[in-house]
């Protein structure tokens, strides 16, 4: 979910002097309360989702108070706060950067959501697979001084990787996140955060993403072997971190299979990206199990629509 990112003049003195941000459980009829609550404590106010889902993004003087308003709504969690004094005095050093995010997406739900979160993107499918001048081409066009990518496959990252080692002479920084798949790439979107310094940047999209535990379910095109032994065409696949590990029949029993195995005791959000072959109420079936066994975990849920995979799950 996109959160405006103050640069340039938009942090002043005599402004509030917190930006607090959080991630909120809560049933849609507490939400209104709340941005009330907020848009009188401060100012910048953003609130978007739905479905108990909310992000918040609001500039305060009193963290504690914003807080207090999200607890008397519902369950907040993954709470910052930046105090605003640290980031005027980052702003009057000389800057001369820009920074762009470049993602490699499959499916046109997907590729909106990264461009909603500040991505450009190169899209690519198996019959349009991605070339190194296409990646060069997209990395020089981005005008920038700092570039991040995110390869969002195993077989991209060494492409990306040949590409960026192209421009280095050219002045412009380029860091490769080994993302391996599509929801790695949308967590680590989800904490990009221009206003930090590059390497900060970096990091933090590199550790969310690297702690995104990722799978999806697909259909076998040929007969073949699997670590979850043999399939026949038709079949489906269940994909945990990269391998196959689970081979069945149904789509809906193969997908739970799937978020049970990626699923750890602190996992606090599962995102279920739907893809052009999911089966009808394949997103309810999963939530309501969810709901039953782990009352304590968050569900988002994304039209991804791509091709060939039913299913793209993350599990953070």
């Amino acid at each position: 979910v996109p959160v405006p990112v103050l640069e340039g003049d938009d942090l002043v003195e005599g402004g509030p002097a917190y930006e607090v941000m959080y991630l909120l459980d809560a049933e849609d009829d507490k939400v209104p309360p709340l941005r009330r609550v907020l848009g009188n404590l401060g100012d910048s106010l953003v609130v978007v989702g739905g479905d108990r889902l909310w992000k918040i993004h609001v500039h305060v003087d009193d963290v504690g108070a914003a807080i207090e308003a999200a607890l008397d709504a519902g369950r907040p969690y993954r709470i910052e706060v930046t105090h605003f004094a640290d980031q005027i005095a980052r702003q009057r050093r000389p800057r001369k950067r820009s920074r762009a995010v470049i993602a490699a997406t499959t499916g046109a739900g997907v590729a909106e959501v990264c461009r909603d979160l500040g991505a450009d993107v190169l899209e690519f499918s198996r019959s349009r697979p991605l070339t190194i001048d296409q990646v060069v081409t997209a990395l020089r066009d981005t005008g920038a001084d700092e570039v991040v990518v995110l390869p969002n496959a195993q077989r991209h990252i060494g492409l990306f990787q040949s590409a960026a080692s192209q421009l280095r002479h050219e002045d412009v920084r380029v860091a490769v996140i080994p993302t391996h798949a599509q929801v790695q790439g949308l967590a680590a979107l989800a904490v990009h955060d221009a206003g930090r310094e590059f390497d900060e940047d970096v990091v933090a999209m590199s550790s969310t993403a690297a702690h995104a535990q990722h799978g999806a379910v697909t259909i076998a095109t040929e007969p073949g072997i699997t670590m979850a032994g043999p399939c026949q065409a038709g079949d489906v696949l269940g994909v945990v971190s990269g391998d196959f590990a689970v081979v069945g029949v149904d789509v809906t029993a193969v997908a739970a299979d799937v978020v049970d195995r990626l699923l750890t005791s602190s996992s606090e959000l599962v995102t279920l990206v739907l893809g052009e072959g999911a089966p009808e109420g394949l997103a309810d079936a999963l939530s309501a199990g969810l709901r039953a066994s782990r009352v304590d975990v968050d569900v988002e849920v994304i039209e991804g629509r791509q091709e060939h995979y039913p299913l793209f799950v993350a599990v953070e």
